[in-house]
């Protein structure tokens, strides 16, 4: 498989990660938080699809560990920084265990109970995924912008979760957090996929 071959593979799985993502975080998570036993009655598809959908981000997460691994084979960062993905999508992989089991719950609060074991288990995973953002930043070092984004936004994911559980009154700052990681972590790995597509692999990657 040629480099830019590579590139666009991952430049794909990154935008089927985003738009799987989006739909079973703002449409299905967000349903079961807001009307959790109206969801599961009413509903069932939705969670069923939504499920699907992080299985299927699941499978794209280590699509991407391996072509970035690929595309970057001989920097002395690539193997960790493909481990601590893998670290990550195994542990989305056993947070996803929750989501069937809320199908079965007969209250609103085993339903809830559920989600927050799934958000806390991904919550875990996400500290380790910060870990990838960091050194991929470091090992794409081109575009400069593009890798500050990486690393910024590998940091932000990091002290989110430890704000998580460090902090009794997380919730008060919950937004502010949550601008601090999404704002530098979709500019970054969306400016990444962009890139990957348009121009990875035209070049030698691993300058």
């Amino acid at each position: 498989m040629t480099t830019r071959t590579l590139a666009i593979t991952t430049g794909v799985s990154y935008l089927v990660i985003f738009f799987t993502a989006i739909f079973a975080n703002f449409l299905m998570l967000e349903s079961l938080l807001q009307a959790p036993l109206e969801t599961i009655q009413q509903q069932p598809q939705l969670v069923r699809w939504g499920t699907l959908a992080f299985m299927i981000t699941v499978v794209f997460d280590v699509v991407v560990a391996w072509t970035l691994y690929e595309l970057y084979p001989t920097h002395l960062l690539s193997k960790l920084s493909t481990l601590f993905r893998m670290m990550h999508a195994g542990i989305m992989g056993i947070a996803i265990f929750a989501l069937p089991l809320a199908l079965k719950a007969t209250t609103a609060a085993e339903v809830l109970h559920q989600v927050d074991i799934f958000n806390t288990t991904w919550l875990i995973g996400l500290f380790f995924f910060g870990i990838h953002l960091i050194l991929l930043g470091r090992i794409i070092g081109q575009p400069r912008i593009i890798a500050f984004f990486l690393v910024v936004a590998g940091i932000m994911y990091m002290v989110d979760t430890g704000a998580h559980f460090l902090m009794p009154n997380y919730e008060t700052y919950a937004s502010i957090f949550l601008a601090l990681v999404a704002i530098p972590s979709i500019i970054g790995e969306m400016s990444f996929s962009i890139w990957l597509l348009v121009r990875g692999g035209k070049e030698n990657v691993d300058s």
